[in-house]
């Protein structure tokens, strides 16, 4: 794709002119903000795994997990409620809560991690681990997968492909491909992306750059979802070898996403020197952070201090302590894990009928539905992928796309999400798979 394989695949490409609403936004928020949907909804409230437009049709989520624990979740309202009436500011006086908080989050993480710094987005939170990896390592290049996403400030747009063409990758990055089962199966990815990185290294040695890290979320969500076990373990250890660290970003699959560990990387069987997060820490309040180890933090901190206005307020570590609560008070881990598996059953069950879907892939409410142009083909079905999404959105289900070519359906709902809410999805997919094939 020339265009933004994670913003413009299923973006609005309407007129402005077609409703007055739209073209406000156009005229006060200019082009580069992305509508999705052929027909942009306007949302106005939500409620678990609902979210309803502002003539009270209520839709299906199947793909938001920035409100992770679900929409307007009372437990959290609540929290964030009573601290903003009392007292919001920055990082640089005293806050139990605030301590309370990190090191309840870092006994979540392994032992090695054991020092954070908040920020407001996984953007920053990317940036900022790049430059405690390079200050650590001593060395400048970076590794990322082909269709990667990392964030929008200046550094990690430059780690983020999945931008497209017009964006173009920054100096001393280096772009591995991720595992494609379609086009390029193969008996052993795990050992392909390993091989992948080991030429990335040997190139980064002939042109005299040293390896700082590989930057790679753990579920490869913008590559199109691939959560294969131990995909990442060779990559890692040849990353380490030549001097280099790991930093896993945990935005997407973080948070008990894959059911079955909190965090994505767990199923690789790794330790990360860099840990970084963001969305699903707030249920929509804008925190981020990222945790490593001391000896990690210490070489950039001890040259260059980092405040963060707006990262760990008081009404944002409240919401975010609030979404722990829930992930354990409702067992959200293991209802990830549990309906995870139903679903991708479910959907391997509707892909028996409809042979466009090539494959069903995932880890606990991270689900990827690969779609081919023709049964029979190989040719990426990204156009169908577009017409699938319209039409679940018209059926009153919200899901989205990614992958190089826009052929993956990608499906991250709330960790509420239900075996009801599955049979929902599943009816509606097969419903509109019918009608366009």
């Amino acid at each position: 794709m020339t265009g933004s394989s994670i913003l413009d695949a299923n973006a609005y490409r309407g007129s402005d002119e077609d409703d007055a609403l739209l073209r406000r936004r156009r005229e006060v928020l200019g082009p580069a903000y992305r509508l999705f949907y052929r027909k942009p909804i306007e949302l106005v409230r939500g409620s678990g795994t609902r979210l309803y437009d502002a003539d009270g049709v209520e839709y299906l989520d199947a793909y938001n997990n920035v409100a992770s624990v679900g929409h307007a979740h009372p437990h959290v309202a609540a929290a964030v409620a009573e601290q903003v009436a009392r007292l919001t500011t920055h990082t640089r006086y005293l806050d139990r809560a605030l301590i309370d908080y990190v090191e309840r989050l870092l006994a979540l993480l392994p032992p090695s991690a054991d020092r954070m710094v908040l920020t407001c987005t996984g953007s920053e939170a990317n940036d900022l681990a790049i430059r405690l990896a390079r200050a650590a390592t001593g060395g400048t290049g970076l590794i990322v997968t082909s269709e990667a996403y990392h964030g929008n400030t200046d550094l990690v747009t430059g780690v983020s492909p999945s931008l497209g063409g017009g964006v173009g990758v920054g100096p001393d990055v280096w772009l591995v491909p991720a595992p494609d089962p379609v086009r390029r199966p193969s008996d052993d990815p795990a050992a392909d992306l390993t091989a992948a990185v080991e030429g990335a290294l040997a190139e980064m040695v002939e042109r005299g750059v040293h390896p700082a890290a590989l930057l790679v979320d753990s579920a490869l969500s913008s590559d199109g979802i691939h959560t294969d076990r131990g995909l990442l373990t060779g990559a890692v250890a040849a990353v380490r070898q030549a001097g280099g660290v790991l930093i896993a970003d945990e935005v997407q699959p973080g948070f008990a996403r894959t059911g079955d560990s909190f965090w994505g990387f767990a199923r690789h069987d790794v330790v990360p020197e860099i840990v970084t997060m963001g969305k699903p820490m707030g249920n929509g309040l804008p925190i981020a952070g990222v945790a490593a180890a001391d000896a990690i933090m210490e070489p950039y901190a001890a040259a260059a201090p980092y405040f963060n206005t707006f990262g760990g307020t008081q009404v944002a570590v409240a919401a975010a302590a609030a979404v722990l609560d829930v992930i354990e008070r409702e067992g959200l881990q293991d209802n990830a894990r549990r309906v995870g598996e139903y679903f991708r059953s479910t959907l391997t069950e509707v892909a028996k009928r409809h042979p466009v879907i090539t494959d069903v892939r995932g880890a606990g409410l991270y689900v990827g539905v690969e779609l081919v142009a023709e049964a029979g083909t190989t040719t990426p079905g990204g156009d169908l992928a577009a017409d699938v999404v319209n039409g679940m959105r018209e059926r009153r289900v919200l899901t989205s796309v990614c992958g190089p070519y826009g052929a993956t359906l990608k499906v991250r709902p709330p960790l509420p999400f239900s075996t009801a809410d599955v049979d929902r999805f599943c009816t509606e997919l097969d419903a509109v798979l019918t009608a366009l094939t």
